[in-house]
Parts: C-alpha cells; sequence; structure tokens
C-alpha cells in the first residue's frame, strides 16, 4: 500500500510531539475485510535535530457500507474522534489515541491514524482482567449517567436505543432460525431449545423491563479482541457501533462474545457484581431488583448462535456454538448480587 509520507510525518509529530521530518516504513496488516482495514505501521522516524525514533502506529481505512439498523455506523469512529468524545475517558478506561484523522466524502473512505495498544487481548485475557473490565465499564457508563456531560448531547451519529431489540425481531422474524429451534432436526437438547422458545414467548415482558433499566452510552461490541489490558488499565478499539443502550448491554457480550468457554459461567458469576459495583459508584443501583444480563444475552446472541450453528460446515464450529448456548443455560442458575 501507498503511505503519504506528509501524513506519516504529521501522525508521527503528533505521536511523539517533536517534529518529524522524515521516517522510513514497514507495514503490516493486523484485521480486515472488505469494507475496512487495519495495519501496523513501523519504523524509524528522524526530529527536526536529528533524534532517531523507533516507532509503531496504526493506521485504520474504513469505506462505506451499512449495517442493518444503523446506517451511519461506517462512519461513527471518524465522527467521534472528530468530535470531543475523548474527553469522557479517564486514564483506567479510554480509546487509542488519534494522531490524525481525515475523510474523503467523494469516496466514502475515512482514515484514522492510532496508538498502537500493547496489551492482552483475546482468549489471552484472565478471569481476573475480565472482572477488571467489567467493573472499569461499569464505572465509566456510571459516571456518564450521572454526570451527562454536554459531548453526549453535542453527538448526532450514535446508534440508537431500539437497536438491539430490533436485531433481535429481525433474527426472530427469520424462519430459518425460528422454526428450526421448533422443528424435529434441531439437534440442541432439549433444555436449549426450549430456552430458545421462551425468551421468544416472553420476550415483550422481558423487552419492557429492560427499557425501564437506565439508558447508558454502549460500545455496542465489547468483545475480547476489540479489549485491551494493560498495566491494570483497560483500552477499547472499534467504536463504530456504539450508542445508547440499556444497562447491562456490554456486559453481555463480554460475557458471551467469543468468550473462553470452559470459564464462561465463572465470567458470569465475576463480572455481574463487578459491573454494578462500579456503576454504583456514581449513581444508586438498588432500585434496579432484575439486572437482566442474563436475558440480554440471550436476545443479542441466541439466534445469532442459531444462525452460526446452520451455516457452518465445520463440526468443530457446530460443538463450540452448541456449548456456547449450554453455558448461556447454565448462567441462569448463578446467583448474581448487584
Amino acid at each position: 500500500m501507498n503511505i503519504k509520507v506528509e501524513t506519516l510525518n504529521y501522525a508521527l509529530s503528533r505521536q511523539f510531539k517533536k517534529d518529524i521530518i522524515s521516517a522510513d516504513s514497514q507495514t503490516m496488516p493486523l484485521q480486515g475485510g472488505t469494507v475496512g482495514n487495519v495495519y501496523l505501521i513501523t519504523g524509524n522516524a528522524e526530529t527536526a535535530d536529528g533524534e532517531k525514533l523507533l516507532y509503531r502506529i496504526v493506521l485504520k481505512i474504513q469505506k462505506k457500507w451499512e449495517r442493518y439498523g444503523d446506517p451511519g455506523s461506517w462512519r461513527r469512529e471518524y465522527d467521534l474522534y472528530a468530535s470531543d468524545f475523548g474527553a469522557t475517558f479517564s486514564d483506567a478506561f479510554r480509546w487509542p489515541a488519534c494522531y490524525h484523522a481525515e475523510i474523503n466524502a467523494e469516496e466514502n473512505e475515512f482514515q484514522l491514524w492510532l496508538e498502537y495498544i500493547d496489551g492482552v487481548t483475546g482468549l489471552d485475557l484472565t478471569g481476573d482482567m475480565y472482572e477488571q473490565a467489567a467493573l472499569e465499564l461499569g464505572r465509566y457508563q456510571g459516571k456518564l449517567y450521572a454526570e451527562q456531560p454536554v459531548v453526549l448531547q453535542s453527538l448526532t451519529n450514535l446508534s440508537h436505543a431500539a437497536l438491539m431489540k430490533n436485531t433481535y425481531l429481525h433474527y426472530r422474524s427469520w424462519p430459518v432460525v425460528y422454526e428450526y429451534i421448533r422443528s424435529e432436526e434441531c439437534e440442541f437438547q432439549q433444555q436449549v431449545r426450549q430456552m430458545l422458545i421462551d425468551i421468544d414467548e416472553h420476550a415483550d415482558e422481558i423487552l419492557a423491563r429492560i427499557e425501564k433499566l437506565p439508558l447508558v452510552l454502549c460500545h455496542r461490541d465489547f468483545w475480547i479482541t476489540n479489549l485491551f489490558y494493560a498495566d491494570g488499565k483497560i483500552a477499547l478499539i472499534d467504536w463504530d457501533t456504539s450508542g445508547w443502550g440499556y444497562l447491562g448491554e456490554d456486559l453481555a457480550s463480554l460475557i458471551a462474545d467469543e468468550s473462553d468457554i470452559d470459564h464462561r459461567v465463572e465470567y458470569y458469576r465475576r463480572c455481574v457484581p463487578a459491573y454494578y459495583k462500579g456503576f454504583s459508584e456514581y449513581t444508586d443501583v438498588s432500585p434496579i431488583a432484575d439486572h437482566c444480563v442474563y436475558e440480554l444475552i440471550l436476545l443479542i446472541f441466541g439466534y445469532r448462535l442459531v444462525e452460526g450453528y446452520l451455516h457452518t460446515e465445520d463440526d468443530e464450529e457446530k460443538t463450540k456454538l452448541v456449548n456456547t448456548l449450554q453455558k448461556i443455560y447454565e448462567m441462569k442458575a448463578i446467583p448474581t448480587q448487584v
């Protein structure tokens, strides 16, 4: 890929807070797909007074695409970085610093030059790290809920509160998944099938309970590969799905979205109290008798897991998805106090 020398030098000047006049570069893809790509760029930079500096910087290039029910999500990260949203974070819970952001409206594409976060992520996260992430998430959302900073009211491109509900209803209306769990061909254990059927039969009541919970600023993709733990602090990448949601939505993702299956029930037991402990540092949670995290997990991931099972030919993946549903079933029996 071709990197504009002037843009690289500018971003590095912002990173080091020094005037960078030249830099060599090596590029390595970190992740990517048809609509966006992320690269790690490394090399040596030189300042105006001859100082040589080793650097690492991330370049994210995002093209326009449309997510179901959330058409503005493709450019949301650019909009957030271009705003004062970064002021809502703390040293203990934050996103990567952005050294340069630019958008090409004609080509519907933006670039972000970001801090490289070096920390523990993915399946390397330990139970203690999960618990710390839940605690810091609760503190972050509790602080914003209590203080309602002006910047939140000025943001015009956030996902809406009904996104979770509408996505669930969209899945439920899809005969492929809805009818499968009710069919004789369904290979899930009866208790798992009944769990999914029960959530449908009581969905109106459950959603009404959820909609009485505090409305908070959610990341909405709060899963292990977007989470980095370093020096007791949490950094979070990929804010393109962020917006208004209900208390516990992000926690549901932390617990259920491709976390370590063998420890998933333990994470549920540990993370729910930690999350509410963090939130309660800023506002009273005693009126919340029913936290709904278990129900949120099922609403957000139930049919998604069924879809994954039906559309994979990989037996190992099928087993993993069935085990995930079984672990969710086991969570219901875990007492969690908020």
